[in-house]
């Protein structure tokens, strides 16, 4: 088959599955690694932390701008410098001699993972018509869960066996692959109503969310009354005041939150990020529990917390084929409720847990998760226009990321604050069951973030995705021809 065959819709989903799955697998690769980058750079813990909190304020500052900038200088352009920047540092941070090398280069690579994933997001959903937006989320999917999860293993092995320098040149044949392909096959797509660069918007949303996303990495550990976490906390909250009141004032806004007047993209983006900070705090969670407690190696626990990414992976073609007859609504909720009890399992987790049951947990918690964010990704865009897709597409992006690190940060907290109020006078096995009762209620955190977005998850109306429900509604959208179900099954979740 000769590339100039391809559906264009194929060809965009190819090369953001590229750019995606790099961008995703860094934030976890590097974690495994910091250890070994202290003790070669000879550098204490807290100047390593950085090459994690440089990347991750490097994203906080360019992913809310990335909506503009693809729309005023055209997605094809953007994207390609993007995956260029992401590519570039990459080969830059594996031949770094010092932290400050490193630290430097990760910021550089923030400055294109900040871009890939809501530009190529943009690209992805004006590519695929309404009725095929299923299709676009099982393509959208598959990074999303395979690359974090994929991260601890490949990262664990690389330190292992090679250089922690090969965590950042295996970016190195993807990139360049998907530039190159990017550069053929992608077209150019520039929308006229850009406007002017918003540069008290791009001032208030990136230092706001980076100094956000800072307090909640460091809230943890350092404790959330410490002098730096309330700061930055705070100075970071008064920030984002600010951006809502300058963002609804001016006409031509670099987040445009008027979209959220738009009920399906409102309800749809606050289920996505409570649901994506219980998956990446599980994630965080369980490799803690297994190498902490259990003593397994980063690799071995990465093998451990896989199956949840391949659960994901072929549940995610069955929702595929259910949305456009079931609508969003059931299959977000059922799923939910589903992974609420999955996670509450985990509280008979200990020490004498066979590893197979462990696994079996995980690959259920995938299939799970399959059915709350297909229909998600399928829905969010319902009624945004093609040219609010871009800026959409930056609020998607920002609120998932805030998502996943107050999940990181709530689940982190339960953790330690009640391993430690647990372990108060306890010496020997008493301490070791305080430290799996820590767990175990850290695991029951996860489980109410999976109920409180099965509860949110009602307020989604099968109406609002009626553009993508061919199947279910009338060519006019007036009728629902599901309306009877529908309001059955609001009677009987609200009993």
């Amino acid at each position: 088959m000769r590339l100039k065959s391809i559906p264009y819709k194929w060809v965009v989903a190819t090369i953001f599955v590229v750019g995606l799955f790099m961008d995703i697998m860094d934030t976890t690769i590097v974690n495994v690694a910091l250890p070994t980058l202290a003790k070669d750079f000879g550098a204490s813990a807290a100047s390593i932390e950085w090459v994690v909190l440089g990347y991750l304020v490097s994203l906080a500052v360019w992913i809310p701008a990335s909506g503009w900038v693809g729309d005023r200088f055209g997605t094809k352009r953007t994207f390609l410098f993007a995956l260029f920047a992401f590519t570039l540092a990459s080969a830059l941070c594996g031949q770094a001699h010092s932290a400050g090398e490193l630290i430097a280069f990760r910021i550089l690579q923030g400055v294109g993972g900040g871009m890939l994933t809501p530009v190529g997001t943009a690209m992805l959903f004006r590519a695929f018509p309404p009725a095929e937006r299923a299709k676009a989320s099982t393509v959208l999917i598959l990074p999303t869960v395979l690359a974090p999860a994929l991260g601890p293993i490949v990262g664990g092995w690389l330190v292992t066996d090679l250089s922690w320098r090969w965590i950042f040149y295996v970016n190195l044949p993807l990139g360049v692959l998907g530039f190159i392909f990017g550069a053929v096959m992608l077209r150019e797509d520039r929308q006229p109503n850009a406007g002017r660069f918003d540069i008290p918007g791009f001032f208030l949303s990136g230092s706001g969310l980076a100094l956000v996303l800072f307090a909640l990495s460091q809230g943890p550990e350092k404790g959330w009354r410490s002098t730096e976490v309330l700061a930055t906390g705070i100075s970071g909250v008064l920030l984002f005041a600010m951006l809502v009141w300058v963002e609804l004032s001016v006409a031509e806004p670099m987040l445009d939150l008027r979209l959220y007047k738009e009920r399906m993209f409102r309800n749809a983006n606050l289920v996505q990020a409570i649901t994506y900070g219980g998956l990446i705090g599980a994630l965080f969670l369980l490799p803690q529990f297994l190498q902490t407690l259990r003593g397994l190696s980063a690799l071995q626990s990465g093998l451990a917390t896989f199956p949840q990414a391949v659960g994901i992976m072929i549940t995610s073609q069955v929702v595929g084929r259910l949305y456009p007859r079931i609508g969003p609504r059931r299959l977000v909720v059922g799923g939910l409720v589903s992974l609420a009890f999955i996670s509450l399992l985990f509280i008979k987790v200990d020490l004498n847990t066979s590893l197979w049951l462990i696994r079996a947990l995980m690959f259920t918690r995938g299939i799970c998760v399959a059915f709350a964010f297909v229909p998600l990704q399928a829905a969010t865009y319902s009624n945004i226009s093609r040219a609010d897709t871009g800026r959409a597409s930056a609020l998607f992006s920002t609120q998932r990321q805030f998502g996943g690190a107050l999940g990181v940060a709530a689940l982190a907290t339960v953790w330690i604050g009640r391993t430690k109020a647990l372990s108060v006078g306890a010496t020997g096995t008493a301490l070791t069951s305080a430290r799996v009762g820590g767990f175990h209620d850290a695991f029951i955190a996860s489980a109410v973030f999976a109920a409180v977005g099965a509860v949110v998850a009602l307020l989604i109306r099968d109406r609002d995705a009626a553009s993508t429900l061919p199947r279910l509604f009338k060519a006019d959208d007036a009728a629902p021809m599901i309306d009877d179900e529908e309001r059955a099954l609001a009677a009987a979740m609200a009993h």
